[in-house]
């Protein structure tokens, strides 16, 4: 089952896709996104606010987030963390 976290501005992913949540200011990050972008594999989810971290998918994708990293990691260990409550108590 597809869980979809929240990454800003009511833009979700699909979270069995997601391979790392990183911060945006390092240099090897930085070309990252430009070789994304120039692939057209760039998605900038920010709303035009800066970029707090950045989502890289398991799809080749990178999706610019203006959430922190620590805030999408806790997103994504509630959604499994409550999913999986509801699957044994049912």
């Amino acid at each position: 089952m597809a869980r979809l976290i929240n990454v800003g501005f009511g833009n979700v992913v699909n979270s069995q896709k997601i391979v790392s949540v990183v911060n945006p200011d390092a240099a090897p990050i930085k070309r990252l996104i430009q070789t994304a972008r120039s692939n057209d594999s760039l998605i900038d989810a920010t709303q035009g606010r800066k970029t707090k971290s950045v989502i890289i998918m398991s799809d080749q994708h990178v999706i610019l987030s203006a959430v922190q990293s620590e805030t999408i990691a806790k997103r994504f260990a509630d959604a499994y963390y409550n999913n999986d409550q509801g699957e044994n108590n049912e």
